[in-house]
């Protein structure tokens, strides 16, 4: 193990770094614009936590743990970087939902029909259920992803059999929203 990675009067001599959110084995890590942002943005802040605690007293056991998390931290996060793939959203086609959409889809069949509920399908980093932003790998997004207006998946959720009807898709280029009127 590196020695950047443990602490000399640990127990276990381990520090836990805390892990980034999970992507597949051989998955792509397709970021949009907003999350290669975010991305961005929190590097500079942990580099900044870093400086702060690089000044900090030498002799202080948890000065040295806290170093040694950011130091983690910031390498997994340039290794995450590193391996983005940008998706922009005027690339995308906009009848269909695809990574970077926004859609709004309906349950036609299942526990609350004619619930309307819209979701962003983006990165894992970017993923944020407060948000209602979906990873691309969650098993909502992988159902709707390929659809176009109109189409309809057939979704498990809540442990109750749904089918969803895709009844809007919006990317934030700016292009004008695909809207099916009935």
């Amino acid at each position: 193990m590196s020695r950047a990675f443990v602490k000399e009067d640990a127990p276990d001599g381990v520090v836990y770094i805390p892990p980034r959110a999970p992507l597949p084995a051989n998955a792509v890590n397709f970021v949009t614009p907003r999350g290669l942002i975010l991305l961005q943005q929190e590097l500079v802040e942990l580099a900044a936590e870093r400086e702060r605690f690089k000044k900090g007293d030498k002799e202080s056991a948890d000065r040295n743990r806290s170093l040694t998390v950011v130091r983690g931290k910031i390498k997994d996060l340039e290794a995450r970087i590193s391996g983005a793939k940008l998706v922009l959203p005027e690339e995308q086609p906009q009848d269909e939902v695809r990574f970077g959409a926004t859609v709004t889809f309906q349950t036609v069949k299942g526990r609350k029909v004619g619930l309307n509920r819209t979701l962003s399908i983006v990165g894992v980093d970017e993923a944020d259920l407060t948000t209602m932003r979906v990873g691309y790998v969650a098993p909502i997004s992988r159902s709707l992803i390929g659809l176009k207006l109109g189409e309809e998946a057939v979704q498990m959720m809540g442990g109750i059999e749904e089918t969803l009807k895709i009844v809007n898709i919006v990317y934030e280029s700016g292009h004008e929203s695909a809207t099916k009127h009935e």
